[in-house]
């Protein structure tokens, strides 16, 4: 879907949930040197940044240009970090990474120039409606201010593969905080010099507006790979003072907007960093750095393999065959939006009325799937269809009882229901869902009429590309 390509900030968030279970497992033995590592939109083509300073949220943006520069020993410290993650990751760099110093408000800024100038409010309130439909989201969201006041809520530095260039703050101590920042950063530019991020691994806005599904699973290996990196820095090369100022940093840090987000997009937003993480480490504890790296020439495909490394690279998603709905429903109607849901999202579409376990269980077994979204500007009302295919027959079951039990939870009683279909009818929604064979079909229109108009036009089950 649109929000896992508007995702191009390294939420703090991220970081420390990670570091605070490495620190609980290393903090009687700060200095050690195992590799062993312990165990979640903004252009696609932008590496995620990392946000580490907490800053108030009322700093004004200005373009002002303002001289800046890092002192000696702090140049120095980057360049031998730079150094110490070419060891860990047994990657060079084939040309010097560039340092642009900025000020916080200019960071700030950049972010915004950056990450947010190709995220429409068009875009925004699209992302905000798909979402909403699948119970996400509530309708009115404003998703375009949420990642505004996100991407500069905190941010310490980033590495932009757009300029090959590390934006890195300066006017604050290069303490521990910033200087695991800059190994995970530095890691996104050796990754992006390796395997060109953009053009060779396709990780950019066209192929990812085509397929969200690979984006997603692109985004979690790159974000993965410099996490495992990055807690193998802090294990080998972390200094005490850099234990301390991170323990200070855990203390003492807040995200109010992070944390008042809605629970998908929080979970969403750490899900290439946690699952990411789980993925990468499962590949190096089988091949070491090797295997990590054979993953970028081929790359995954899907959440379903992020979420399972099993699974990868074998259980690639089916895909489905997407039907032109628009002139069945009118000219008052357009399509808005259209994709690939992934066995990720589902489970979290599951998991807003069902329990996490249920949800989790329901979504395994996931094959391919293909979503549209329509909407009547003049009466502001939307409509939404979603197919989905399973591994097994018991695989589909299993999301049929599901979903029975969430429509239960969203929609309210029943109106019809048989073995294989069921329906809801409340004030202002009509829902079908039917399965047949290995599928199962989601029809959320506002009324009977629309709903019915989108089931006879589809053919279902749907067939294979």
């Amino acid at each position: 879907m649109g929000q896992k390509q508007i995702m191009g900030v390294w939420i703090v968030i991220a970081t420390f949930t990670l570091l605070g279970a490495a620190c609980n497992t290393l903090i009687s033995s700060p200095t050690a040197t195992t590799e062993l590592p312990t165990k979640t939109s903004p252009p696609a083509t932008s590496t995620p940044a990392s946000v580490l300073t907490p800053q108030p949220q009322d700093t004004p943006l200005t373009t002002e240009v303002i001289m800046c520069e890092l002192d000696s020993e702090a140049v120095s410290e980057m360049n031998e970090i730079e150094g110490q993650v070419r060891i860990l990751r047994g990657l060079q760099q084939t040309r010097q990474v560039d340092r642009e110093f900025l000020t916080q408000v200019q960071l700030r800024q950049r972010v915004i120039d950056d990450f947010l100038a190709d995220f429409t409010q068009e875009e925004a309130f699209v992302d905000a409606h798909v979402l909403a439909l699948l119970g996400l989201l509530d309708r009115d969201f404003d998703l375009w201010n949420f990642y505004a006041d996100l991407f500069t809520e905190q941010v310490a530095g980033f590495y932009d593969d757009d300029d090959e260039e590390m934006a890195v703050i300066c006017g604050a101590d290069f303490g521990g905080p910033e200087r695991i920042t800059f190994a995970h950063e530095y890691t996104h530019a050796l990754q992006d010099q390796t395997y060109d991020l953009e053009d060779g691994l396709g990780f950019n806005d066209d192929l990812c507006e085509a397929d969200s599904e690979r984006c997603a699973a692109i985004q979690a290996l790159i974000e993965g790979d410099a996490t495992l990196l990055e807690e193998q820095w802090l294990r080998t090369y972390a200094t005490e003072e850099d234990w301390a100022d991170l323990m200070e940093f855990l203390t003492s840090f807040e995200s109010p907007v992070f944390d008042s987000a809605p629970q998908f997009l929080r979970e969403d937003l750490l899900f290439s960093y946690m699952a990411g993480l789980d993925f990468v480490k499962t590949l190096y504890l089988d091949g070491g750095w090797a295997a990590v790296d054979a993953a970028y020439l081929n790359p995954p495909l899907s959440t379903e393999q992020i979420l399972h490394p099993e699974r990868y690279p074998a259980d690639v998603p089916v895909w489905l065959q997407v039907p032109d709905l628009g002139a069945a429903l009118g000219d008052e109607w357009r399509e808005i939006a259209r994709g690939v849901v992934g066995e990720w999202d589902i489970q979290a579409v599951l998991n807003e009325f069902l329990p996490k376990s249920v949800a989790v269980d329901a979504a395994e077994g996931w094959a391919g799937d293909y979503y549209l979204v329509f909407y009547n500007e003049d009466q502001d009302i939307d409509a939404l269809v979603l197919v989905t295919q399973w591994d097994t027959m018991p695989d589909v079951h299993e999301f049929d009882a599901a979903f029975r039990d969430y429509g239960d939870a969203r929609f309210g009683a029943q109106e019809t229901s048989s073995s294989y279909k069921a329906s809801w009818h409340g004030e202002a929604s009509y829902v079908i869902f039917e399965r047949l064979s290995n599928q199962a079909l989601w029809i959320l229109a506002p009324d009977v009429e629309t709903g019915q108009t989108l089931r006879q036009a589809i053919t279902f089950p749907a067939p294979q590309q």
